[in-house]
């Protein structure tokens, strides 16, 4: 474990074919179509309520406050993807827009420094008295993660001054000493908000409040138990006396540096691990690393879907246990995913091996891109793996799964999580270490990079997810010796080929945990070339996934594809693949701007041989049929319908 690591984000400029698109979407309608919303202007949209309640608690408007008890975290989020789209392409207008909003927030900060606008409106008498419902240091969190990002791309500290002076006060309020609250919050994110905080201040007391809430969650007694004894045992959710809150869904019922497994509410969860990881790798705790590594492999291993989506239960929004991934009633919410995302980047920070950036990947481009509608007007809170549209509308146990995104959630956290993630996804593709160069993602663009106090340029060219062409070239104002370090990705269907100015390379290269690795000394102007073989692939599940027994999913390079009812016809529960007659890809370039499809022989149970009884003797009638898969990632852009990515085979 090494501490040498670097963040990049100012020096990135993503310029590629894939993702110049989403970028450029962020900023131009992503943004101003999230302020919208949060400004309650778009129509037949749920309301959001965000702007009007921080004008309500500056005093420059009378009324009620409105929304989630944590509706304060959308602007924050919605301001911290402003600051990343800024540091990228530098825009008057909307940092104008921010200023404004900057200001609002500061005039609702509390003398004291504290700021929430439900408390403050609200309930201002009652400040910290419910931490496990109401979530106060996650917004608190949310706003530091903005602050801090506003500040980086444009200097400003406006907000990032209002943030200490919050973080200073949340100090003086919580610890183990006499007169301090020993709590924490029932949504992590302050702690790794408190990381940013620290990194960007130099501030020391931030990283040890951080440790505080890392290490205070699950010592006895239980404060969550003593918080709701103090309430007379009540909630903010219900009326009347409610049961005591369960440890297990507030991943406090062991400390974390024992955890194993991972419990309960699985965005709460995976903040709290990246948050884990960051503080093992600054305070280099080996139990916290150790702790971080049970974790990821209990998540990757046995209770993540193909898809990269996490928590397979819509109560409590969690996990449930070991290889339980059922497709239709997923959650597999928007948010846990992006903080699997989070995770795995410190995780990758810490130690290079190709699992974290696998993953990190297949959630990017799968579930991620999935979450959005192709105008980015439109978000899916859920992230479904097979859907019926009847049952989501008629079965009570599936009314949390969507057919169709929506405009706007009342809790709207996904959309503008997505907004931020995508804003600064320049920070996930390179690091460095020592003296390797990593690429984790092969994403084209420019970025310079610090090795061993050397800059280093690179340039990257990429046509994935398409094809697996990525060629590099370096930018070098004297020839220097370092590794360059090239993710071999899972998906990778063939052995990848790298050649070096035009020469094919065999002998210099050695695999180090996923990692193609070229130890030599680099001049300017070096080419690299590097040959992914990108190959449609069934996939099969483990044995012990009873949903997916006797199906399999289609692969294509990072790309999870799945049936759609428009190109299958209904119900594609009917369709047997037939997975030994090979699969053809097909470019299609009228589709979506331009994807390969994927089509195959099938069979499809014989409809036409019933009458209206709903069992018979086994006949197992069939006739033949064809298959065309779509990338999931696109599905439900083309209008309402079933779809599903694991399907029968033979």
């Amino acid at each position: 474990m090494s501490s040498s690591f670097q963040t990049i984000k100012p020096s990135v400029r993503i310029d590629d074919p894939f993702w110049t698109p989403y970028t450029a979407l962020i900023r131009d309608k992503v943004i101003p179509y999230q302020w919208k919303a949060l400004n309650d202007q778009i129509p037949d949209a749920a309301p959001s309520y965000a702007i009007r309640n921080f004008r309500i608690a500056a005093g420059l408007e009378e009324g009620e406050f409105g929304g989630m008890v944590f509706q304060d975290s959308d602007p924050a989020k919605w301001l911290e993807a402003v600051g990343y789209s800024l540091a990228a392409h530098p825009d008057p207008e909307l940092e104008e827009l921010a200023d404004g909003l900057i200001d609002l927030i500061v005039a609702a900060q509390q003398p004291d420094g504290y700021l929430n606008t439900y408390f403050t409106i609200k309930e201002p008498g009652l400040r910290w008295t419910n931490l496990h419902e109401c979530h106060e240091l996650y917004c608190a969190g949310h706003m530091m993660e903005a602050a801090v990002a506003y500040y980086e791309a444009t200097g400003k500290r406006k907000l990032l001054d209002a943030m200490c002076r919050f973080a200073d006060y949340i100090d003086s309020v919580f610890g183990t000493e006499p007169g301090k609250l020993p709590g924490y919050d029932g949504h992590q994110e302050i702690e790794l908000a408190l990381v940013k905080l620290y990194e960007a201040t130099g501030e020391e007391r931030y990283l040890r409040l951080s440790q505080y809430f890392i290490d205070q969650r699950g010592q006895a007694p239980d404060y969550f138990v003593e918080e709701w004894e103090r309430r007379g045992q009540t909630s903010y959710w219900r009326q009347g006396k409610v049961p005591s809150p369960s440890a297990a869904y507030n991943q406090s019922h062991l400390p974390v540096r024992e955890q194993s497994v991972a419990v309960g509410h699985a965005v709460r969860a995976v903040y709290m691990y990246a948050a884990m990881a960051d503080l093992a790798l600054l305070k280099q705790d080996n139990e916290l690393l150790e702790a971080c590594r049970r974790l990821w492999s209990n998540i990757t291993t046995r209770q993540m879907y193909v898809t990269g989506g996490i928590g397979s239960t819509h109560h409590g929004e969690a996990f449930s246990f070991d290889y339980d991934l059922p497709n239709d009633t997923v959650y597999a919410e928007t948010c846990a995913s992006i903080g699997l995302i989070f995770f795995a980047r410190r995780m990758l920070q810490m130690e290079q091996k190709s699992d974290y950036a696998d993953v990190m990947e297949r959630a990017l481009y799968n579930l991620v891109l999935g979450s959005m509608s192709l105008d980015g007007t439109r978000y899916f809170y859920v992230n479904p793996l097979e859907v019926w549209p009847e049952a989501c509308e008629k079965n009570p146990g599936k009314h949390h799964v969507k057919p169709e995104r929506q405009k706007w959630f009342g809790c709207s956290c996904c959309p503008p999580n997505v907004a931020r993630l995508i804003a600064s996804l320049g920070d996930y593709i390179y690091s460095t270490h020592g003296s390797k160069l990593f690429v984790h993602l092969f994403i084209g663009g420019e970025a310079e990079l610090v090795v061993e106090q050397e800059t280093v340029g690179i340039q990257q060219q990429s046509a994935l997810p398409w094809n697996g062409n990525v060629g590099f070239r370096l930018r070098l104002q004297r020839p220097k010796r370092f590794t360059l370090a090239l993710r071999v990705p899972a998906w990778c269907s063939g052995e990848a080929l790298l050649s070096i100015n035009g020469e094919v390379c065999t002998d210099s290269i050695r695999i180090v945990n996923g990692y193609a690795e070229i130890d030599r000394i680099w001049t300017d102007s070096d080419q690299i070339e590097w040959t992914l073989p990108v190959r449609a692939q069934w996939v099969e599940g483990h044995p012990s996934i009873r949903a997916l027994a006797g199906k399999a999913a289609i692969q294509r390079g990072p790309l999870v594809y799945c049936l759609e009812e428009l190109d299958n016809g209904a119900p594609l529960s009917s369709l047997t693949l037939a997975s030994g007659s090979g699969l053809t890809e097909t470019f299609d370039p009228q589709l979506f701007g331009g994807v390969y499809v994927i089509e195959g022989e099938a069979a499809r149970d014989d409809a036409g041989s019933w009458s209206e009884e709903p069992y018979r003797p086994l006949q197992l009638e069939s006739r033949p049929a064809a298959f065309r898969a779509v990338p999931y990632f696109l599905w439900g852009n083309r209008g309402r319908g079933e779809m599903s990515v694991w399907n029968r085979v033979q």
